[in-house]
């Protein structure tokens, strides 16, 4: 039998009250986002220009939308990212190899993700533009 552990005083229980401090808390991490992470500022001007180029291009809603979910996967894996960096720093600002490595582990995340969605909107606009000429 699993031993019980006092419950936390962090955690919901529940209902519409739960929904709605969930929401707060993501925007409130969006705000923070946006105010602290340089990278995240420029990877959202970028979604600015990205979302409507990508329903203008898309010819199909499928076409679209794996357009505009590569662009989601980019801002998310940041904000993943973003968030190991706030926790490695809050442990410490000296230099720890683990912690080191988890931040390089994270941005090579948003590399990746950065490649994979340049390739999907080369490869849709190599389509649509010199393929289809």
């Amino acid at each position: 039998m699993l031993p019980e552990f006092p419950r936390s005083p962090y955690k919901s229980v529940g209902g519409l009250g739960r929904l709605i401090r969930a929401c707060r808390y993501s925007l409130q991490g969006l705000a923070a986002a946006l105010r602290h992470e340089a990278a995240f500022r420029q990877e959202t001007a970028l979604a600015l220009i990205l979302v409507p180029l990508a329903i203008w291009i898309g010819r199909t809603t499928l076409e679209a939308m794996v357009l505009l979910g590569v662009v989601v996967l980019l801002l998310v894996v940041e904000l993943l990212n973003s968030a190991v960096e706030a926790v490695a720093d809050a442990v410490t600002v000296d230099h720890h190899p683990l912690l080191g490595r988890a931040k390089d582990l994270g941005s090579a995340a948003v590399m990746l993700t950065l490649l994979f969605a340049g390739g999907v909107w080369a490869c849709v606009l190599i389509e649509r533009f010199v393929l289809q000429s």
